[in-house]
């Protein structure tokens, strides 16, 4: 129940799926939202600081399932996977977590350009390295924003996939995840 068989995953790597894919749907729509408030907006620095405090907590939870991922049973392939889907959804896999990593690195470096720490929480700081490049805050915020709108984008054709895998073709490949 807690972790892998053969045919399904564990209870850990599903809740971890779920809340991965609440928090960053709920980032996307926060950071969509905050980028329109005003100085006088009595969110303007509430927003940004939620953002960053459960964007943090979403790098950490990641790495963890990085981690768990590698203790845990890999689960057969489906038979009726060609060889391309498999390559697509491994490679799918791959890129939401190469986006999420740079999503970190790019929203780290938007607040720290003036040397200042990002308070997670008010529990504790992460140092800034100041300012790396010219118009640092600019060029990382720019890359934030598309590297949030790929996230989205890969994260709608995953599900898409998925729901066609359950519709479609009639195969295990959401089960997996939600039973």
């Amino acid at each position: 129940m807690w972790k892998n068989t053969p045919s399904s995953y564990g209870f850990i790597n599903k809740l971890l799926h779920w809340i991965s894919a609440l928090i960053i749907i709920g980032l996307f729509i926060l950071g969509y939202w905050m980028v329109g408030l005003d100085y006088y907006s009595e969110w303007y620095q509430k927003a940004p600081h939620i953002h960053q405090s459960v964007g943090f907590l979403l790098i950490v939870m990641t790495a963890f399932r990085l981690v768990w991922k590698r203790m845990e049973t890999p689960l057969t392939d489906i038979e009726t996977h060609s060889a391309l889907v498999k390559k697509s959804a491994k490679a799918a896999h791959n890129v939401l977590y190469l986006l999420i990593a740079l999503l970190m690195l790019s929203g780290y470096l938007i607040p720290t350009s003036d040397g200042r720490a990002i308070e997670i929480f008010n529990w504790f700081e992460i140092p800034a390295l100041g300012k790396l490049f010219e118009n640092q805050e600019d060029i990382a915020g720019l890359v934030h924003e598309y590297l949030a709108y790929s996230l989205i984008a890969i994260a709608f054709l995953h599900a898409l996939a998925a729901i066609k895998h359950h519709i479609i073709d009639k195969d295990d490949t959401l089960n997996r995840m939600i039973k």
